[in-house]
This record gives C-alpha cells, sequence and structure tokens, in this order.
C-alpha cells in the first residue's frame, strides 16, 4: 500500500505562534499577537452611565470611539487599579462576522513569547480564577504557566451588544 500524503495548507495548529504577555492581579495571562493592534499608556477614561462594572468607559483612539474593559472585574475579580505601567491593549475580536476594537485593561504588559503547540496544555479542569472556555490552553514557559486567553470567548454575546452600544451612544471627545 501506499503512503497518503496530505496536501493543501499547512497545519496552523501545528506552527509555534506568537502571544502577548501580561499581567492581571498577579497571574501571567497571553493573548495571541494577532488579535493585538497596539497597546498605549493608560489615559484619561470618559465613563459610560448603565453600563457593567467590567466596562470601565470608553477611549478616543484616533477619532474612533473605543470601549475598554477591565479584565479583573470581569473575570470576577476586583476592579484593576490604576498604577504606572497600567496599560490598555487594544484589540481586533472577531464577534458575529465583523471585528470589533476592544480595549482591555491589565496591570502591565511583560513580553511576546513564541509558545509551540507541544508546549501548550488544556484548560485544567478546576482552580483557575477563570471559567475554563475563556482559555485556549496553559503556555509552559520557562517551568511556569501562562494562561492563554481566547479573547473571541472572553466577551459574551450580551457584552458585545453593550460595547456596541457603548461605541454608539459615546460622546466624541
Amino acid at each position: 500500500m501506499g503512503q497518503l500524503i496530505k496536501m493543501g495548507k499547512p497545519d496552523i495548529a501545528q506552527e509555534t505562534r506568537q502571544y502577548l504577555t501580561f499581567t492581571l492581579a498577579g497571574e501571567p495571562f497571553a493573548v495571541s499577537t494577532l488579535s493585538v493592534k497596539e497597546i498605549i499608556e493608560y489615559g484619561q477614561l470618559t465613563c459610560v452611565p448603565m453600563m457593567p462594572p467590567s466596562i470601565r468607559g470608553v477611549i478616543n483612539l484616533r477619532g474612533a470611539v473605543v470601549p475598554v474593559i477591565d479584565l479583573g472585574a470581569h473575570f470576577g475579580g476586583r476592579q484593576t487599579e490604576v498604577g504606572r505601567r497600567t496599560c490598555i491593549v487594544i484589540l481586533d475580536v472577531d464577534h458575529a462576522d465583523e471585528q470589533q476594537v476592544v480595549g482591555v485593561l491589565v496591570d502591565a504588559v511583560n513580553e511576546v513569547l513564541e509558545i509551540a503547540p507541544a508546549d501548550i496544555e488544556p484548560p485544567p479542569a478546576f482552580g483557575a480564577h477563570i471559567r475554563t472556555d475563556f482559555i485556549l490552553g496553559m503556555g509552559k514557559v520557562g517551568g511556569r504557566f501562562v494562561i492563554l486567553l481566547d479573547i473571541g470567548r472572553v466577551l459574551s454575546v450580551d457584552e458585545f451588544a453593550a460595547l456596541t452600544q457603548v461605541s454608539e451612544t459615546a460622546p466624541s471627545e
């Protein structure tokens, strides 16, 4: 019998990927660099009334209204305290066949790491501070774990509706 040769696109799941790592409440997290547009230092947010505590407000990013989510509050913890290294990571998130630009508030941005698929473990069944459907996996980096977030799942359908409402109703600065 002959060998089966697989033709077509390379298996992207087997390629090493780059992740932006950041700290949130002392825990290391990461998102794929493919979804990161830019990193900006924390600036003044415009608060929008009647929003959940995890939506801290909006920023004016070159004329566009961008909602900012506090991941600490979103994951059921405390709101992120703004410090010297606090940043807003601007992300492109796929939702309902369109791109939504969202800012996420983090304690500090650390570095970009390359993580091979062989170094990614499945999400834990228990023990993490967040729901496991938010987690792509646990990246092993230098003897420690980094929680790899699935940013598209971190934000629920209801939150996207709220974010869209924030973007449409927020005053332009």
